[in-house]
This record gives C-alpha cells, sequence and structure tokens, in this order.
C-alpha cells in the first residue's frame, strides 16, 4: 500500500451524506423535499443519521445534493447541535460515485479517511468498531453489510408437505450492501466523476483484494418506498419504547 491509501489509527472525524435523487418511489413524500427530509417516526432522516454521526466523533458532514436543494438547507442552517454541516449542491445529476467524488472536496482534511452514507439509510451500530475492523483488515474502503430482509412472505413447510406456518418479511442468511462506508483518503481519484461506484470502482477494487467488509449487527433499515417508512417508522418506535 502506498502512504496515501493505509489505514491510520487516528479517530475518522469526517463524512459525507449522499442526499441527491428525486426519489420517485417515495411519492408524495418527496414531492416537496428531498429524500433525507422525508420524516420517519417524526423526525428527518437526516437528523437521525447527523445524530448518529456525531455520537461517534465525527466533526463535520459534507451534504451532497441536488433535488430540492433549498428545502435541505434550510433545514440544516436552522439545526442545532453537531456535526458541523457543509452543503454541495450538484449542478447536474453525477450517479452516486459522482456525488461521492464531488462531495469529498468539500472535507477540510484531503489525507484523512471518511465515513460515507446513502442518504436514505437508518442504522445504528458502533461507527468505532467499523473503524477497528477497517484498519485491522488493511483495506482501502469497507463497506457495512446488513442481513437481507424479504418482501415476500416465507412458507414453512414440512417433510410431508403439510404447510406449518407463514413468516412474513423474515431476515435471510445472505448480506446486502448497507450504504455506509469507510473510505481511505486514496479511493477518491478512483471514483467515477459521473455514475455510480458500485458498478464500477467497487468490483475494481474487489478484484484486486483492497475492499473488505464489515457485518452490521444492529438495527438497519434503508427506506426507499412509502412502505419503508410506514414499517421504519414503526420499528424505530418500538425501540424508543
Amino acid at each position: 500500500m502506498t502512504a496515501s491509501s493505509s489505514p491510520t489509527a487516528a479517530p475518522v472525524t469526517q463524512a459525507l451524506i449522499l442526499a441527491g435523487g428525486q426519489a420517485t418511489r417515495l411519492r408524495p413524500y418527496t414531492d416537496t423535499r428531498p429524500k433525507a427530509m422525508v420524516e420517519v417516526a417524526g423526525r428527518p432522516i437526516i437528523d437521525y443519521q447527523l445524530d448518529w454521526l456525531a455520537s461517534h466523533g465525527v466533526e463535520q458532514a459534507v451534504v451532497s445534493c441536488g433535488y430540492k436543494a433549498e428545502v435541505l438547507q434550510e433545514h440544516l442552517a436552522d439545526r442545532e447541535g453537531g456535526p458541523e454541516t457543509t452543503l454541495l449542491v450538484e449542478d447536474e445529476p453525477l450517479g452516486r460515485g459522482g456525488a461521492l467524488r464531488y462531495a469529498s472536496t468539500g472535507l477540510r482534511d484531503q489525507g484523512a479517511p471518511y465515513f460515507a452514507l446513502n442518504g436514505d439509510v437508518l442504522t445504528w451500530f458502533p461507527l468505532d468498531e467499523m473503524a477497528a475492523h477497517h484498519r485491522e483488515r488493511g483495506g482501502l474502503a469497507t463497506l457495512a453489510l446488513a442481513r437481507f430482509r424479504t418482501t415476500w412472505g416465507i412458507v414453512d413447510v414440512d417433510d410431508q408437505d403439510r404447510v406449518e406456518g407463514f413468516t412474513q418479511s423474515p431476515l435471510l442468511p445472505v448480506w446486502i450492501n448497507a450504504g455506509v462506508y469507510l473510505f481511505e483518503p486514496g479511493i477518491t481519484p478512483l471514483l467515477p466523476l459521473k455514475g455510480d461506484h458500485e458498478s464500477s470502482t467497487f468490483p475494481e477494487l474487489a478484484g484486486e483484494g483492497r475492499l473488505t467488509a464489515y457485518r452490521i449487527d444492529g438495527f438497519w433499515r434503508g427506506v426507499d418506498t412509502v412502505k419503508d417508512v410506514k414499517e421504519a417508522g414503526a420499528e424505530i418506535t418500538a425501540l424508543r419504547n
């Protein structure tokens, strides 16, 4: 590894949040606001994310946005508490990989590692443990993985083909990209200027053995549809009680 890509032991104090995209599958919630401002259990998604990052020592978060950016800008200007936020507005859609690369230009320390989050993810797990795992494995980038929850119900059948019961939307023993990353600064120039890092940068790093994984043991929920908003709201409410 080069000096620019070697994992360091310093705390990770900066992060990127991808809050662009029109999120058509979340309409009507996103008719008047970006996805990151959709409320789940009474709070915008981005507030959950910023509070979570701040609780793990993140001091600066760069938020990349495009659609309805003025709504997010007004909210962040009025928001109290850390981390300090920097808002960068895309002049044109860059794709997730391009947005990450663009957002990275707003980081204060270009030579330090950083977390990156998709703007539609709700999760709570110890980021310091992810960072320690990342350093131990020595990758250029680490992906958080979540257990896959199917949207279909599962039918339980015995060896005599008798139906024993039904399980709605269970967690399956496979893992998916959770939309939370830890990047060494050396990954930034490898991200596409426009397009999706998951179909370009990540496969290349995986082929080189420089992409590692961290399995989440805790709450995770992607919010991509109206159904997700309602179900995630119910889960968060239950966790609070």
